[in-house]
């Protein structure tokens, strides 16, 4: 079984192109044009242990939002595709994961049911050239179009170790959502359906 993806979404304030295989070995190439969001998704990807290519063009002469949440959506819907009827996955997934002085911890619950709930208290209003406000943003978007109940905790005194610490967290609880669970079949509901 092939559990990948591709989708395209073009709009009139972003184009964007997404390539992932949920059973990679880590591989990313980003590029959306905001620096600090690239290296986060390359994060995601490496310790997802997913196969990821994004690119995204937007107008970033504007701002970085069209940007970071379109890419968001893209990256959610080909999660969807690439589970398909999430059959024999394990379907829940946690992580708590530490950077420095930072501590982020994310549960995630892969069933089709979309909902978010982010508490990410960052200090500044940007990493670079990515506004923290669009950091929470952008996970909401995701778990919608990912059909994923996702729940992100973190505090930190340092918003970059926070932001990182926070997408390894969601990385390494998808990991283990979406693998693949040999004592299993079909899917993994009393209802028997996603």
């Amino acid at each position: 079984m092939t559990r990948t993806a591709q989708i395209q979404r073009k709009t009139r304030e972003t184009t964007v192109s997404v390539e992932l295989a949920l059973d990679g070995s880590g591989q990313a190439g980003i590029s959306t044009g905001v620096g600090f969001f690239d290296h986060l998704l390359s994060s995601l990807a490496l310790h997802a242990l997913f196969d990821l290519d994004i690119k995204t063009a937007g107008d970033l002469e504007v701002d970085d939002h069209h940007t970071v949440e379109d890419t968001a959506l893209v990256l959610g819907q080909a999660l969807a595709e690439a589970l398909g009827d999430r059959e024999r996955i394990h379907r829940f997934g946690d992580a708590r994961v530490p950077m420095d002085e930072a501590l982020a911890e994310c549960a995630v619950d892969c069933g089709g049911r979309p909902y978010a709930v982010i508490d990410l208290r960052f200090r500044a209003e940007r990493i670079g050239n990515l506004s923290t406000q669009n950091i929470p943003h952008a996970l909401e978007a995701f778990a919608r179009m990912a059909g994923l109940t996702l729940h992100l905790t973190g505090r930190g005194g340092n918003d970059h170790h926070l932001a990182e610490a926070a997408m390894k967290s969601l990385a390494r609880a998808l990991r283990g959502a979406v693998a693949m669970d040999p004592a299993r079949t079909g899917i993994p509901s009393t209802k028997a359906t996603t």
